[in-house]
């Protein structure tokens, strides 16, 4: 029988629910959030509300989504928070679509626009967004907000935007600020024996006491497992699909070359390349257009 860890993984489905969507666990939600927006001591989140499931946005782009949640502060401003697993295809706009979404859903039928409160979206990516390019990156956590381009005045503030992105986590010995922590706990907390001295943080405590798989009914298990699962599922098609589109890739170049080839030979053998045949040559697959060279180069002629 396969043995449990002793932590379940938080980047899947199940788990991330069990820490982050329950009020049980409302502590561990609200300190990682007070700690990945940097929130001082007055503007700090003092209530939690979880989005019915209702509310969420309706597409099918967002099936790898792994909760939201809504948070208040202080100040009224709410937060949504996303864990992605996969970079699928336009995820920058499907978070934005997101976010839009969770700021217009504020608003019933007739209700005016002052009733808005500022929407924050926090989203936990296990692969790089921003690259480094050019010895120029974006940090481990970026925060995103509009700026207008000629003076730099910060406004139009309903709508910002924060990103952890953990495989920039680089950082050698232990963990050290609040936010490392957190890095580490959602890329490592798999692989964990027990918390280690550097992840004794309550909110992460908490969030490690959540995960911990002893507590699992079987019923549990068999959800995290199939969480896992599903994971695996989406990589394998996403990687079968990168492979596939590889492939044609190299056919079409392959099929390219054979076309300008056999126009060369044709050219230099002086076969006059009629409308017809140009027509003939794009009706053919690789194969074909292979044959027909080396036939043209054994007989000299079409």
């Amino acid at each position: 029988m396969r043995r449990r860890p002793v932590f379940a993984d938080p980047k899947t489905d199940f788990t991330f629910h069990r820490i982050f969507g329950s009020d049980k666990h409302k502590s561990a939600l609200m300190g990682f959030l007070n700690d990945i927006l940097a929130l001082d001591d007055v503007h700090r989140i003092v209530d939690v509300t979880f989005l019915d499931a209702a509310q969420r946005p309706k597409v099918e782009e967002l099936k790898l989504s792994i909760v939201d949640v809504k948070c208040k502060d202080a100040r009224g401003i709410h937060y949504v928070v996303e864990m992605q697993v996969l970079n699928v295809e336009a995820f920058d706009k499907r978070v934005v679509y997101n976010v839009a979404k969770a700021y217009t859903n504020q608003l019933d039928e007739g209700d005016g626009y002052p009733k808005l409160n500022d929407i924050v979206g926090i989203t936990i990516c296990d692969f790089e967004m921003w690259p480094a390019r050019d010895g120029l990156g974006v940090p481990m956590v970026s925060r995103w907000r509009l700026q207008e381009q000629t003076s730099g005045t910060v406004g139009l503030l309903a709508l910002q935007f924060v990103f952890l992105e953990l495989p920039k986590y680089n950082v050698d010995g232990p963990p050290k600020t609040t936010i490392e922590k957190w890095a580490y706990f959602f890329r490592e907390a798999r692989n964990l024996e027990m918390v280690p001295d550097a992840l004794q943080y309550p909110p992460i405590v908490e969030a490690l006491d959540a995960a911990r798989t002893a507590a699992f009914t079987v019923e549990e298990w068999d959800a995290y497992i199939r969480a896992g699962m599903a994971i695996q599922n989406e990589r394998g098609m996403l990687s079968l699909a990168e492979k596939e589109g590889h492939k044609r890739g190299l056919d079409e170049g392959f099929r390219k070359g054979l076309l300008q080839a056999i126009r060369d030979i044709c050219e230099l053998l002086g076969i006059l390349m009629t409308p017809e045949r140009a027509q003939q040559l794009e009706t053919l697959d690789a194969q074909a257009l292979e044959d027909l060279r080396n036939r043209i180069k054994a007989t000299k002629t079409w």
